[in-house]
């Protein structure tokens, strides 16, 4: 297989897994009455940079399928959230920037767009490789939902994380690497992973 047809196939992979994260997103959301529209707390705004390079590869997949002008629009504002957010660090604060490819309240590479962008928002949970188990109630919007979090739903993304890796570790060719630590912008002002 060559390498084109390598990435096709690790790109098909992770849109599977993208798919099947969605859905237990939703059982979770909907059983919880959790709805992101016309949410004021917009998880677009949130800093986050957990990633990983097969997503990042698989954003850029998304970003070039772009008219150029749209693309062009979406590096000029990664460019300015990357430098707006370094201003803000340095001040010791943390970013709250709206997303660049969020256009009029919707990501405009919808289904190319990263784990978290997909997995934010309801109460989940994770089993680290050392045992530890790791909780989270989910968005403020959604912690008014429920009283008990020990009777509320919970998505657990263990199995997500573990399949993730493994693409990870395709994608890189075996090498265990480091988690990619940059924001969505900063991996769009960057290019795609080398």
């Amino acid at each position: 297989m060559g390498e084109r047809q390598e990435k096709s196939k690790l790109f098909q992979d992770l849109a599977d897994l993208y798919a099947e994260m969605e859905a237990a997103y939703n059982l979770v959301a909907d059983g919880l009455g959790l709805s992101c529209d016309g949410c004021p707390d917009n998880c677009c705004t949130s800093f986050f940079q957990h990633h990983t390079r097969v997503e990042w590869a698989y954003l850029w997949e998304g970003l070039r399928a772009c008219a150029e002008d749209r693309q062009k629009r979406f590096l000029k504002k990664a460019a300015d959230y990357v430098e707006k957010s370094r201003l803000t660090l340095s001040q010791g604060g943390t970013p709250k920037i709206m997303c660049p490819l969020n256009e009029d309240g919707r990501c405009r590479l919808y289904t190319h767009r990263l784990m978290i962008c997909r997995l934010h928002g309801v109460p989940n949970r994770f089993t680290r490789p050392d045992g530890k188990i790791m909780r989270f109630p989910g968005c403020t919007i959604c912690q008014r939902l429920y009283t008990d979090m020990e009777q509320t739903p919970v998505l657990d993304r263990t199995a997500f994380y573990k399949r993730l890796a493994s693409l990870e570790m395709a994608y890189t060719g075996g090498r265990p690497r480091p988690g990619v630590r940059l924001t969505l912008a900063e991996m769009l002002v960057y290019g795609p992973p080398e």
